[in-house]
């Protein structure tokens, strides 16, 4: 029987080491320089305390508290490998509504770390998977810029 295949996967290799990426995607104050939501135009950041079964929270990075997605962090191996599941928060309790996220995190070569980000399950939110289709291209986008240059993509760029 043939796995199943994720719906979006984006790969990318970034002047970095595993440790260094990990931490991009934990830290928040890091995150909210390089997760531009392309669509509103504002950083979000992901905050929980990672260890599987908790639960985490896509927010503005704004300091509204506004609460964009959440849900419950599946795996965390750190520095290799991080997954959580992905709702919007009015339907966190409709496991049926959840899809889910997974970044790879390899060492390449010659200082480079290969990135794989799996969205999966987004097929039955057709909303959801335009949205993310349009998003984590422009997000990862800026991660590696952000990693390899200490800065995101200029704002023009990350906003279409």
């Amino acid at each position: 029987m043939d796995p199943k295949k994720p719906d979006c996967v984006y790969v990318t290799y970034i002047a970095t080491t595993p440790e260094k990426l990990w931490q991009a995607l934990m830290d928040v104050d890091s995150m909210a320089q390089w997760w531009v939501n392309p669509n509103a135009g504002c950083a979000r950041v992901n905050v929980s305390d990672w260890p599987p079964g908790s639960t985490w929270q896509h927010q503005r990075a704004d300091g509204s508290g506004v609460v964009d997605m959440a849900d419950t962090v599946i795996e965390a191996q750190a520095p290799k490998r991080l997954v959580y599941s992905w709702a919007r928060p009015s339907e966190v309790a409709d496991t049926s509504k959840h899809s889910r996220v997974s970044f790879e995190i390899e060492p390449y070569s010659n200082g480079l770390v290969k990135l794989t980000v799996m969205h999966d399950d987004l097929a039955k939110d057709p909303a959801m998977f335009a949205g993310v289709s349009g998003g984590w291209p422009v997000v990862l986008s800026n991660l590696k810029t952000f990693m390899e240059t200490g800065k995101p993509l200029p704002p023009t760029a990350a906003t279409p």
